[in-house]
């Protein structure tokens, strides 16, 4: 279905919540299937809530509505009433059967929301996407998240255009019906809500494998893709396996239906999807081979394939009871995820990057216009809550609850949270409740946490009193004002500490009387605390928040040199990371400003010795090699000027590339480009990344020599890792070797949707002002359409949102081209357009002449009269600032 112009609904509001006036106990659906026109008939077993004297209303938009009956009789039309987006329908009384039957189009879905068509008329397959709303695009139902029913659904359609017939639950028969058609029924015995209902139906491959659970129960696993994809399943499913042992041994659960069916699909707007025994992925999260998908390719692959297995308990078996506890299922699940993926590869190198992410998506999320509490009070538009404040910041405020209860105490509080809710629609507090019962802890204070948005900020000034031989660390908090909660509370915030002497060491931790420990936790829980640690004989240096104990921005007065040391000597390799990045943000912030080179100087010394060093991670020395990105140094200042912070930030490195010395990284180069083959596990990638980086850092000290190593690099790598790292060195500086590699990238991958998405998205994020003109002629590229979510945020989200320098132009060219692309896209896809229009957040914050061209192209978008209701909310919350 297109987009079409449509007046605001009224915001949905938390605290107005009803339970539902009638629900659904069992729905019994049967589907006709085709390309241009579906017919969908629904039997629906209600059942009403006595205490509400409520007509029987259900959801529908873009329905076409063909026969209605109530307990077996077809209702004339003045006894029911329908409109383009619900029908009530008079007489419906407890144990009611309403039946419906109604006309879809799923080639004409191309918002791939609800039933649509994935690729080709001739080759492509139906699937559905139903959350968070798109359940009511397939037919008339209560579809909220506590409604929960035991579905059967029958599919039907013509054998040899849709050999493959799927759905959730268990298969229940199949047969041969007339006219070459066939039938495929599926049960499922769980009670779900509807926005976890899925269908496929298409030619597709297959890949299969017997698995027993620790329960016992044998099941299949069938990986679904279309036949030329086929063997780039083969990782996925080993990566499932991987992730269902572990969650069995990890959380005690285990599978709970007879068949679990993966399908992979080019056309998803969305990552990938927990429909209950019918995950559907983006293929990106799903294909991969070593010629076309790179190392950290690999990793995501394994990561969205557990998160979305994970949801079989944390999200399906107990789900959200309103779309505000849309963290419940989400923040919970990206924790188990990241704990799976630490625990299956590096643990202090999965932190680094999450936090990472964490900064670069989240706390610029927090900072701008679009800032909203993990539970927000209200929404327009559901769909634009899928965010990183959700997701990302959701993970951390579990993972503060995990770390105040020990590992022992949230598995005990996880195991009543599952029990106590199975088959219910929970709330946070219910999950709160059965972490703090369950460990005789009141953990109501933390609900402060998901009301709240903005990112605290933590103050921490110590002072050493060598006569009584005590060190005082004192911690205060406060956040910032934010869109619609200009005054904000203390939030109780755990702090994991050590101090170490400026030897390196760490001291034993007396506070208290608690016995002494190397490391400790303490929890800020008021506007400001004072703790006392006896017994230490000189100043010590603390080591803050390690391991990132809670989502916070640290406030530290650091020396140089104190940061130095814990970048050298800390053991937490979250926290030495953590000091290289404060560092090198210090150093940027003397080169912006002209200041004492202390700590420009400091951070360069202790990396040259680090890069020196023998037996360090090479993995982690990239990272600590790899300075805050330019969206994270944006936030440094009040007023960013994306092009200056590029160049500053490019002279910060070459500064470190000409202290380690040209020789020194060419030495460095060869000796990790000497191995032969291809190797996909630790040591192989953490090689790779640590290539990558040096190769970067030499093009900035000795451009011809980097370039000719990366044209070589290209020429003969073994995998995409290698190959994309090459590309991308000799594009994004403009080598001359530039356009051949470019070339015979697109001529090896043309039919590769997934590789040539990274031929798109690399030269979109060519710095500075060229970017534009190379968007532009990309866009008239065969290969490129604003149909595809994939290839649109390749070249699109790309150049806005990860090219600073390139997008945010000062003659507002840039803005200008955006504007009339996420028009043209909301036409088709408003989650895409909503989403992509995000790179917008923080334009307040830019430099007055960018601002105003940025406020002039989002203010001429806005007053467009057929904007959806998904971009119309967040161009207006943005506007707002």
């Amino acid at each position: 279905m297109s987009a079409r112009p449509e007046h605001a609904p009224a915001p949905t509001r938390l605290r107005d919540y009803r339970p539902p006036a009638w629900r659904v106990e069992r729905v019994e659906l049967e589907f006709d299937l085709g390309i241009d026109a579906t017919e969908v008939a629904a039997r629906l077993h209600l059942r009403r809530d006595e205490a509400q004297d409520a007509p029987l209303q259900l959801d529908g938009e873009g329905l076409d509505l063909l026969a209605i009956a109530l307990d077996g009789r077809a209702l004339d039309a003045g006894e029911y009433r329908h409109d383009d987006r619900s029908l009530e329908v008079d007489g419906a009384r407890d144990g009611s059967v309403l039946e419906t039957r109604v006309r879809l189009k799923p080639a004409a879905n191309t918002a791939l929301e609800g039933l649509y068509l994935s690729g080709s008329r001739e080759a492509g397959f139906l699937l559905t996407q139903c959350e968070a709303e798109g359940f009511r695009h397939i037919t008339f139902f209560p579809d909220r998240p506590d409604v929960l029913a035991r579905y059967t659904v029958t599919l039907r359609a013509d054998r040899a255009r849709f050999p493959v017939l799927l759905a959730g639950g268990n298969p229940d028969g199949a047969g041969e019906l007339a006219d070459g058609r066939h039938w495929a029924r599926f049960v499922d015995p769980h009670p779900k809500p509807s926005y976890l209902f899925a269908l496929v139906a298409g030619r597709l491959e297959k890949l299969e494998r017997g698995y027993t659970t620790a329960d016992g129960r044998a099941v299949k696993l069938v990986m679904w893709s279309e036949a030329n994809v086929i063997d780039c399943c083969h990782y996925a499913l080993d990566a499932l396996e991987r992730a269902m042992r572990w969650d069995e041994q990890a959380y005690g659960r285990n599978y709970d239906l007879e068949v679990f069916h993966v399908v992979a699909t080019h056309d998803f707007n969305m990552g990938a999807m927990e429909n209950k025994g019918l995950n559907i992925f983006n293929a990106k999260y799903l294909l991969a081979d070593p010629d076309s998908t790179t190392d950290d390719e690999y990793r995501a692959v394994e990561a969205v394939v557990a998160h979305e297995y994970f949801h079989n308990w944390s999200g399906n078996r107990v789900t959200c009871r309103d779309w505000f506890q849309l963290s419940l299922k989400e923040g919970f699940t990206v924790f188990r995820e990241q704990s799976f993926s630490a625990d299956m590869n590096s643990a202090p190198l999965k932190r680094i990057e999450d936090v990472a992410l964490l900064r670069r998506a989240q706390f610029t999320e927090d900072a701008g216009p679009l800032a909203h509490p993990v539970r927000p009070a209200e929404y327009r538009e559901i769909n634009n809550f899928y965010t990183a404040t959700v997701y990302e910041k959701g993970a951390e405020l579990v993972r503060m609850l995990a770390g105040r209860l020990g590992a022992e105490g949230f598995r005990r509080g996880a195991d009543r949270y599952f029990a106590r809710n199975d088959g219910r629609a929970a709330t946070l507090e219910d999950f709160l409740a059965a972490l703090g019962e369950a460990n005789d802890i009141d953990l109501a204070p933390y609900l402060a946490w998901y009301g709240q948005a903005g990112t605290p900020r933590l103050k921490a000034c110590g002072e050493y009193d060598a006569t009584r031989r005590e060190y005082a660390l004192t911690l205060s908090q406060h956040t910032l004002a934010t869109p619609g909660q200009p005054l904000k509370q203390p939030l109780p915030i755990p702090v994991k500490l050590a101090l170490f002497d400026h030897g390196g060491r760490m001291l034993p931790l007396h506070l208290d009387d608690q016995p002494p420990a190397p490391e400790r936790v303490v929890v800020l829980a008021a506007a400001e605390q004072r703790f006392v640690f006896r017994d230490v004989d000189a100043p010590p240096v603390p080591s803050l928040l390690r391991g990132f104990s809670a989502p916070v921005i640290l406030e530290c007065d650091y020396a140089p040199d104190e940061l130095a040391l814990l970048l050298t000597h800390d053991a937490d390799g979250f926290n030495r990371w953590e000091a290289g990045q404060q560092l090198a943000a210090r150093a940027y912030d003397a080169l912006r400003d002209g200041g004492d080179d202390a700590a420009p100087a400091a951070w360069c010394a202790a990396l040259a010795a680090l890069f020196a060093r023998d037996g360090l991670d090479p993995a982690l020395l990239a990272g600590l090699l790899t300075p805050p990105g330019e969206l994270e140094l944006a936030d440094r200042q009040a007023e960013a000027d994306p092009a200056r912070i590029h160049a500053l930030r490019q002279a910060l490195q070459r500064r470190l590339a000409e202290h380690i010395g040209a020789d020194a990284l060419h030495a460095r180069y060869r000796a990790l480009a000497a191995p032969a083959g291809l190797d996909l596990g630790a040591a192989g990638q953490a090689a790779r990344r640590l290539k990558r980086r040096v190769l970067e850092l030499l093009a900035l000290v000795d451009a011809g020599q980097a370039f000719a190593l990366a044209a070589a690099q290209y020429d003969h790598a073994t995998g995409m890792t290698d190959r994309l790292a090459a590309l991308a060195v000799l594009v994004h500086h403009q080598a001359p070797q530039a356009a051949a590699a470019l070339a015979h990238f697109r001529a090896r991958y043309d039919d590769n949707a997934l590789a040539l998405d990274k031929w798109f998205a690399v030269q979109a994020q060519v710095p500075g002002e060229p970017a534009l003109a190379r968007v532009r002629a990309l866009e008239a590229d065969p290969k490129f359409t604003l149909k595809n979510p994939n290839r649109a945020r390749a070249l699109l989200g790309s150049w806005a949102s990860g090219n600073p320098s390139g997008f945010h132009r000062a003659d507002g060219a840039g803005y200008a081209l955006y504007a009339e692309r996420l028009a043209e896209l909301d036409a088709l896809n408003p989650q895409i357009a909503a989403r992509l229009a995000t790179a917008f957040n923080g334009w307040n914050r830019l430099e007055p002449v960018r601002r105003e061209a940025a406020r002039q192209a989002m203010a001429q978008l806005a007053a467009r009269p057929a904007l959806s209701r998904n971009l119309g909310e967040i161009l207006g919350n943005m506007l707002k600032a």
